[in-house]
């Protein structure tokens, strides 16, 4: 009885372990010396903090395929800066190649199963801080969320851009492949163009190369202090990235040293420093979603009136793709993440006494970053002459959306569209419509059941949107969800609308034909049916039963929360 309390008090008192040190030193350490002496620890080792390499690498995607040498560039640098890492994988989904499929609905879900890893084997082996290497649009901010719950010093390093495609002189991200196929089904170009636009979009490793969600998130937690400055809008490819990786750990051991948590970093101004970044860059209605949870997780109150509040002092600053001309190595190019904050900072919108895990305030970080972008380049405009005026994320209102929706107006022509509702009750049944030509100008498509617990998973609705947009209707239709969207979407679309259809919001009573009115300019979203008449119509209405009743999916839809509060799972 004597031994197996030893032995279990001991597990929580690895030797060397700075969160462990309050356990009375005499407590017996050599079960779990022996254990750590067989992962190469020697005897000088068990007093250095134990630093956790959480590596997403895998070779499902092209955002983490490069990974694993980052990783291991961290692995050395944090030896070499008097810490023992313990590396560790966790998993990831590639969103592009799931998009359209079933398994989309993994999507979502595995920010939460990521999250839940990291704390996992972080918690279970006590260490004293985290390094985290992501590329792809999930395990960034299922890291972050981890970081913020667990609160022991921590950095993310960013798996880095891919590098643009090109043909016919333009530049390629895969979003290009998507709007190919709605361009090939409404005949404005031959299968053989289709096929030479998939062939040269992705060149090698890297996160999507547009601000899409991936690089959306990456240039978040650079502006939160949580990525070393500039590394958020690296190539993959490029030496600097890995040179980047190195400099975290430094950092990293440094933070350990001087007890800088993620919380003293994910404060409130790091939040509101976050949404005016994601504003300026034109970033990913994602972050909006990601942001939601992670503050959760760091307990710091956030609401979708924090976007619109923010979106009124923040204009578009970055022509970036999807809807604008460039890709992130272009903003990388004309100064990164750290010129936009300046620019930020400049006009009184960025909170410069926040900090970061150099540290350094952000003020001190930004000190001789020029006030004003380079002439020589148009990827970050100056602030008198922004893309947009006002920010391209805007929170919309009304009997569609008690709780709230996010619209994104970045490349749409038009702020406002009534019309008639084109309803469907799965992203399958819209692109078949779309691809057939049964979507009209005028029309405001309708996707429903796919939201959080609906899908279940809150799949992203790219293939309905690139269809649109390739068909040459982008300008001239509207597109309302419960769903999600990619960072590569752009028009006039309106996505987590909540409550979903799932629990019976509105969304679940629109008829095909039912008027629709989207108002980004009054930050309206109406159904345009009498109040008795929906009244009736739910008298009527019965919850679908559910679509999985055993495994993760299923899980997660009895779990999760509504998407106005992230679409998390620990409530």
């Amino acid at each position: 009885m004597v031994w197996g309390f030893v032995f279990a008090v001991s597990l929580f008192a690895m030797s060397g372990n700075l969160r462990s040190r309050t356990i009375t030193e005499g407590v017996q350490r050599s079960p779990n010396r022996a254990m750590l002496r067989a992962v190469g620890f020697g005897d000088r080792d068990f007093e250095k903090p134990i630093v956790g390499v959480a590596n997403a690498y895998s070779t499902i995607t092209p955002c983490n395929v490069g990974l694993d040498g980052l990783a291991r560039r961290a692995e050395a640098a944090l030896k070499a800066a008097g810490a023992m890492p313990q590396t560790f994988g966790t998993i990831t989904v590639s969103d592009g190649i799931s998009m359209g499929t079933e398994g989309m609905k993994y999507s979502l879900v595995s920010r939460e199963v990521i999250a839940d890893s990291i704390e996992t084997a972080c918690n279970a082996q006590c260490m004293d801080g985290l390094l985290a290497v992501g590329g792809c649009d999930k395990n960034m901010p299922g890291a972050m969320i981890a970081m913020a719950r667990m609160n022991i010093p921590a950095v993310f390093v960013y798996g880095g851009t891919i590098k643009p495609g090109h043909y016919k002189d333009r530049d390629l991200t895969v979003v290009s492949v998507f709007e190919a196929v709605g361009e090939y089904s409404a005949r404005k170009i031959d299968a053989a163009e289709l096929l030479e636009v998939e062939r040269r979009a992705c060149p090698g490793a890297g996160s999507c190369g547009g601000m899409f969600t991936a690089n959306t998130m990456s240039s978040v937690f650079e502006a939160m202090g949580m990525s070393l400055p500039y590394s958020s809008t690296m190539a993959a490819e490029d030496a600097e990235k890995a040179d980047s990786a190195a400099r975290s750990a430094e950092v990293l051991v440094r933070a350990i040293h001087n007890d800088l948590r993620p919380r003293h970093i994910l404060t409130r101004h790091a939040f509101e420093n976050a949404i005016a970044v994601t504003l300026a860059i034109g970033g990913s209605t994602n972050a909006v979603l990601h942001l939601l949870a992670i503050a959760h997780a760091a307990q710091v109150p956030l609401a979708l009136d924090d976007f619109e509040a923010m979106r009124a002092r923040v204009p578009v600053l970055c022509d970036l793709k999807p809807s604008g001309r460039f890709v992130t190595t272009d903003l990388h190019r004309a100064g990164g993440v750290p010129q936009v904050m300046k620019l930020l900072l400049t006009h009184g919108v960025l909170h410069g006494e926040a900090r970061s895990i150099t540290g350094q305030t952000m003020a001190e970080i930004l000190k001789d970053v020029p006030a004003e972008p380079r002439r020589d380049q148009e990827a970050i405009r100056p602030w008198d002459r922004p893309v947009y005026p006002r920010g391209h994320l805007t929170i919309l209102r009304g009997n569609l959306a008690t709780e709230g929706a996010v619209a994104k107006v970045s490349g749409a022509k038009r702020l406002a569209l009534t019309g008639p509702a084109r309803v469907f009750d799965s992203e399958e049944a819209c692109l078949d419509a779309i691809l057939a030509g049964r979507i009209r100008a005028g029309d405001v498509v309708v996707i429903r059941y796919e939201g959080p617990k609906g899908g279940p998973g809150m799949r992203e609705m790219l293939s309905p949107t690139s269809a649109i947009i390739g068909a040459g209707l982008g300008d001239a239709v509207g597109l309302v969800t419960d769903g999600r969207f990619s960072g590569g979407t752009y028009g006039l679309v309106v996505g987590h609308v909540a409550p979903e259809a799932a629990t019976g919001g509105t969304l679940a009573l629109v008829e095909e034909g039912d008027a629709i009115t989207i108002d980004a300019e009054r930050r309206l979203l109406r159904l345009d049916v009498a109040d008795d008449v929906l009244a009736r119509r739910r008298a009527r209405w019965q919850p679908p039963a559910p679509k999985y009743t055993s495994g993760v999916l299923a899980k997660y839809a009895r779990l999760v929360s509504s998407s106005s509060l992230g679409a998390v799972t620990d409530l």
